[in-house]
C-alpha cells in the first residue's frame, strides 16, 4: 500500500506511536520517528523529506499548528490523528485538513495517508 514511502510519525503517547509504526511498516511503509515533539518533527521534516506525515494534534511541547504549516508550506500531505480536533488557530487557518479522531483503528489512519498520498501523485 505504502510502496517504501517514508511517514513521519509525530505523536507523544508511545503506544500509540508504536502501533502506528508497527502499521505504517506493515503496509509497506519506511517509518520516520515516531518522534513527541513539534521542533523534533520540524527537524525531521526537513532532514528526511518524508512523503507524507500522521500528526497528533497536541504534543509534548505545543500544538501542532506550526508543523502543519511547515508541511503545508512543502507540499507534504499529512493526517491529524487526535482525540481533541484541530488546533483553533490552525481551524481558522485550514478548517478542511484531514482529521481522524481518537480512538480509530490504525488501519484507518494508514489508509487516510495512503488516501492523501494518491491525491497528490495519482500516477503512482
Amino acid at each position: 500500500m505504502l510502496n517504501g514511502r517514508t511517514i513521519l510519525i509525530v505523536e507523544d503517547e508511545p503506544l500509540v506511536a508504536f502501533d502506528l509504526a508497527a502499521m505504517v511498516e506493515g503496509q509497506g511503509g519506511v517509518v520516520c520517528g515516531p518522534v513527541p515533539t513539534v521542533q523534533e518533527g520540524l527537524s525531521l521534516a526537513d532532514s528526511d523529506s518524508p512523503a507524507a506525515a500522521i500528526l497528533d494534534a497536541n504534543l509534548e511541547d505545543c500544538d501542532i499548528t506550526q508543523l502543519a504549516l511547515a508541511l503545508i508550506e512543502k507540499g507534504t500531505p499529512f493526517v491529524i490523528y487526535t482525540g481533541t480536533g484541530l488546533p483553533e488557530a490552525l481551524a481558522r487557518i485550514h478548517p478542511d485538513l484531514p482529521v481522524i479522531m481518537k480512538p480509530a483503528q490504525t488501519r484507518v489512519v494508514v489508509e487516510a495517508i495512503d488516501r492523501r498520498l494518491e491525491l497528490d501523485n495519482p500516477a503512482r
